[in-house]
């Protein structure tokens, strides 16, 4: 069996317990398809797993990523509609290495306007905002919290795409580019507090947590919902619901038809390779990053950061 680099951790921590390793080609089970990663992306849960905020995963060791862009290497039985050589996209536990098993319910045909870099920002961020934006409909008044990270920039768009009037919280360095997106509103957190600021919304999506949930509760108007995506202090409240994202591959083709129309698109910060893993962990959890960081896979960038 041939021999693959991933990235493990033996105990939870600081970037630092971050590290290469060999491991076993995965073997894809019934339903699986093997996928040769050519870019994953870091996501706020994966350096919540790693310094084990959240213990999903269980105990390690283990290998983080959710997002992945490649191509099918390998299929395992009772797989339809996905062959090898087949470029995909979409949610993988584990893709933070050359190769990852996937079920194929969480994958979709990569689109063929996107490179695997920007293919590969998407999954994760995109499920999060179009899944929790559901509902979100023409005139609704809708506060995105955190609106120029990874998961907001996406969800101002696709909440503009279903005729809702949109409001984010950014700091100001970003309000121009949040309006070029389609904000409607945009509040610098750090100057004003939006719990006094703003009319009455119909839905906020918490992107940030902690104290941010009964600021939020202030504005919502009383039939409103509150979608917390991050964990904040607004449990008790009836319009309160938590929310955690789910692969989904027939999601990701929607997503990808706005894409295709030019109605959505993935802001990239930066392309690193999962050899610097480390670092793009400690840019993920300064909170200063627009848009998502993108890692290869051990392999130049050069083919894999134009989009067409």
């Amino acid at each position: 069996m041939a021999i693959v680099k991933a990235i493990s951790q033996q105990i939870v921590g600081g970037p630092e317990v971050l590290q290469v390793v060999e491991v076993d080609t995965p073997r894809p089970a019934a339903g699986e398809v093997l996928v040769r990663v050519a870019a994953t992306s870091v996501n706020a849960a994966d350096w919540k797993a790693r310094r084990g905020i959240v213990d999903r995963l269980g105990p390690p060791p283990f290998t983080l990523g959710l997002d992945v862009s490649g191509v099918v290497a390998q299929i395992g039985s009772e797989v339809n509609g996905f062959r090898p050589g087949d470029e995909v996209f979409g949610m993988a536990m584990g893709a933070n290495a050359e190769n990852v098993a996937v079920p194929v319910t969480a994958l979709a045909p990569k689109p063929d306007h996107l490179d695997h870099v920007h293919a590969a920002a998407l999954p994760t961020a995109a499920l999060t905002a179009w899944q929790a934006l559901a509902g979100i409909g023409t005139g609704d008044r809708v506060l995105i919290h955190a609106a120029a990270g990874g998961v907001g920039h996406l969800a101002v768009q696709i909440a503009k795409s279903r005729g809702a009037y949109v409001i984010g919280t950014a700091r100001t360095v970003n309000h121009g580019y949040l309006r070029g997106l389609g904000a409607d509103e945009v509040v610098d957190y750090t100057a004003t507090d939006f719990s006094t600021a703003l009319d009455p919304v119909d839905m906020v999506l918490d992107l940030v947590g902690g104290d941010y949930g009964t600021r939020s509760a202030r504005v919502l108007r009383p039939g409103g919902r509150l979608v917390d995506a991050q964990g904040n202090d607004a449990t008790g409240d009836p319009r309160y619901r938590r929310f955690y994202v789910h692969p989904s591959g027939s999601a990701l083709r929607e997503i990808s038809a706005l894409v295709a129309v030019g109605r959505l698109r993935v802001e990239v910060d930066r392309v690193m390779s999962l050899a610097d893993i480390a670092e793009a962990h400690r840019l993920s959890e300064s909170g200063r990053v627009r848009g998502k960081i993108v890692l290869t896979a051990w392999e130049s960038t050069a083919d894999l950061s134009t989009q067409a």
